[in-house]
């Protein structure tokens, strides 16, 4: 089915990745980002390759309901219907990390490991690790491991942002390809497969593909204009255009 932009004065949902994309090179959130999602005139999903509680946060410190997408699709939540969607499984990722470890390989977070402290549906792996031995034990247990730019995510291959993006779209009332999606990096892939319009920024070690789909995504009243700044990133390149 061909896709349809929205057309006339209407602002489309925002599907946004955060390291990368809202973070600069320190991993810091830019403050001007926080009164562009605030004033963003649509939904606004945050999607994110860390646990739950960090996207949860983000929204809440923006001031905007909680529509979040965690590890890369692993989990959603969407704070309007109350809806908590576990979409992967720990266990099967676990298994991979205890063979890994039994290798005489570490996750490489330190004896306290907050990066895994709140996953529930995957593993997250240092990429100082070794990336050989964890893709081949997780391809023995029918996984896959995704090189973020930030870690190694070890995760069910089936899992994705898309699929997330696809559950949240349907309990707001949405279809996804209504959504304008932004990022960086080959977790963001299948956001950009299912959405509109979006936009690449190029801060991540895998980036996405740009297909067919318009490369810059351009907002309503130009509230966001995503492009490369300095950086590369969109925390560096966003543009208000609200009086």
């Amino acid at each position: 089915m061909p896709v349809t932009p929205p057309v006339g004065d209407v602002t489309p949902p925002l599907a946004v990745d955060i390291d990368g994309t809202l973070t600069d090179e320190q991993s810091a959130v830019a403050p001007r980002v926080f009164d562009v999602l605030r004033e963003w005139d649509a939904e606004v999903v945050v999607a994110t390759g860390k646990a739950l509680p960090y996207p949860v946060a983000l929204c809440q410190f923006v001031g905007i309901p909680a529509s979040v997408i965690a590890e890369n699709g692993g989990v959603a939540y969407v704070d309007r219907t109350e809806d908590l969607l576990f979409l992967g499984d720990r266990a099967a990722s676990q298994a991979v990390v205890e063979e890994y470890r039994a290798a005489g390989h570490g996750l490489g977070w330190g004896s306290h490991d907050m990066v895994n402290r709140w996953r529930e549906t995957e593993v997250a792996v240092s990429r100082e690790s070794p990336l050989a031995p964890l893709e081949r034990i997780a391809a023995d247990h029918g996984l896959e491991v995704v090189d973020t730019g930030f870690a190694y995510h070890v995760k069910d291959a089936e899992v994705s942002k898309g699929r997330a993006l696809s559950s949240i779209a349907e309990r707001l009332g949405r279809e996804t390809d209504e959504f304008v999606a932004v990022g960086d990096s080959v977790n963001d892939a299948s956001t950009f497969e299912v959405a509109w319009s979006r936009s690449a920024t190029p801060t991540g070690s895998s980036r996405p593909s740009s297909g067919s789909k318009r490369s810059k995504a351009e907002s309503h009243r130009g509230v966001l204009v995503a492009k490369a700044g300095r950086s590369g990133s969109v925390a560096r390149s966003f543009e208000t255009g609200v009086p």
